[in-house]
């Protein structure tokens, strides 16, 4: 490795050092992200917005296969719209930030800055559902939401973070619910097809489950550290909005009816997934189906003659076969440069030489694993292709082989505490469904329940923390 290469990368504490320092170094070095003045409220750089746009537009599509469509709803919430749907405001009540003066002028009432935006569109729905002929109301919003947290930390959790807030209004129950099981698939296989990262599927508990809602459906994701991260939420809400905010319709039988809403989203604690997922050592290592930069082309002896038009007739070839291609022919070293874009990580470097060029041949050197091979520009454009995607793969089967090793079956409490402390990751119990029993797992071993999963499992017959049958099969782990 260049002394250049060397010195920069010797810049990021190793993860098996100091894992949080290691993200925070990431989040920094690759250029994602800034800190503000502001405690918890941070700038998305243009390299760590360019991730969220491609996650935007890739999801954005999906949605809209379905029937969904954009709007736009105000950030600011009356107080005494908040407090209709009495769950809901109490769950979101000590994260909410206030609005009490207009200019120079108290405001008769208060106004919340969304943490959420499920009483507004309520408030809106009332007003345009009348008939069953109105449903269902599938809508989308692409907006940032503010929740005042007390820790922060880059991506994980901001004080306002940018998301999408999916909110639909339905007939019934059986149309909402496949409302609510549809768009949690949506986001699964995004995760595991876009953004290599393997997922648990399955139903919160009653404790974990979104405030206001009657069912909560997840998709969980294990980091490098052994930690879990939610990646996704989607929401049930059956009539409860709808009775609190007087929202009716005529049905077919002409009689008013309540409709049956669902609300489901991510945000950018994707990207911070997408790091704790794939990154190491050498900073960033991104999916190519989401990164904005997919092959970083590296002029070799750039000063010689024919060099610089050579790769950028490959850059042309390669955008126009519909890849985001960048090249560098700034004056820095060839061994910043490497640096640099590994850094950042980019899924493909190609260089191209004066030698190169008489063979008719570059090099491609993958992030994943740095893996150095000699290819013909014929028909480089697939070349490229199929190996970006076999970066993907090679992402995906090393995540899903983490997720895999670290997953354990306990029979006991005190084993699990024990595989908790020793090895971390997930651990599958039975369980009989009691609060008591998920409370004292998370006093004693330090866990959460992450997920009831859809892929049961039968460990035994009773509930191994307090004994008597067991209802379920749960996931439990620490999580972000």
């Amino acid at each position: 490795m260049a002394q250049d290469n060397k010195k920069q990368v010797e810049e990021i504490t190793d993860m098996e050092v100091d894992f949080a320092k290691w993200f925070t170094d990431v989040c920094k070095k690759a250029e994602l992200i800034d800190y503000s003045s502001i405690k918890g409220m941070f700038i998305y750089r243009p390299y760590g917005y360019a991730i969220w746009e491609n996650i935007q537009h890739t999801l954005d599509a999906e949605f809209k296969k379905y029937g969904h469509e954009n709007v736009y709803l105000p950030m600011l919430i009356p107080e005494s719209l908040l407090q209709k749907e009495k769950d809901h405001v109490e769950g979101f009540a000590p994260e909410c930030a206030w609005v009490t003066m207009g200019g120079s002028e108290e405001l008769e009432e208060r106004y919340c800055i969304r943490p959420t935006s499920e009483t507004l569109f309520c408030e809106h729905f009332k007003n345009v559902i009348h008939s069953y002929r109105d449903l269902p109301k599938l809508y989308n919003q692409w907006c940032s939401v503010l929740r005042w947290e007390k820790t922060s930390r880059p991506f994980l959790r901001h004080r306002e973070f940018l998301w999408q807030e999916g909110h639909t209004m339905h007939a019934n129950s059986e149309e909402a619910r496949e409302e609510t099981q549809r768009m949690l698939n949506v986001y699964a296989d995004f995760m595991e097809n876009v953004l290599a990262m393997p997922v648990v599927k399955g139903r919160k508990t009653d404790k974990e489950k979104f405030n206001g809602a009657e069912e909560t459906y997840t998709v969980e994701c294990m980091m490098h550290d052994k930690k879990a991260l939610q990646g996704g939420t989607s929401h049930y809400f059956g009539d409860g909005f709808a009775k609190a905010f007087n929202i009716t319709f005529a049905g077919k039988d002409n009689q008013p009816h309540f409709p049956h809403q669902t609300s489901w989203g991510v945000s950018t604690r994707l990207i911070g997934g997408i790091i704790m997922t794939h990154g190491d050592n050498n900073g960033l290592v991104l999916p190519p189906r989401i990164a904005p930069t997919q092959v970083i082309v590296i002029p070799v002896a750039q000063h010689k003659e024919g060099v610089i038009e050579a790769n950028q007739a490959i850059v042309d070839r390669l955008t126009a076969a519909g890849l985001r291609v960048k090249m560098d022919a700034s004056e820095q070293s060839p061994g910043w440069k490497f640096a640099e874009y590994e850094m950042k990580g980019v899924p493909l470097r190609l260089e191209l030489g004066p030698k190169d060029i008489e063979k008719n041949q570059c090099v491609l050197v993958r992030r994943d694993s740095g893996e150095k091979v000699f290819v013909s520009l014929d028909n480089i454009e697939q070349t490229v292709a199929d190996m970006l995607d076999s970066i993907h793969d090679s992402l995906y089967a090393k995540a899903k082989k983490n997720l895999d090793d670290n997953t354990f079956a306990a029979y006991s409490l005190e084993e699990a505490k024990a595989i908790q402390e020793e090895k971390g990751g997930l651990i599958k119990t039975m369980w009989c469904g009691n609060l008591e029993c998920e409370l004292k797992m998370k006093e004693e071993a330090g866990m959460s329940s992450r997920c009831i999963p859809f892929a049961q499992e039968n460990l035994g017959e009773t509930c191994p923390i307090c004994g008597k049958p067991a209802k379920h099969m749960v996931y439990w782990g620490v999580a972000y």
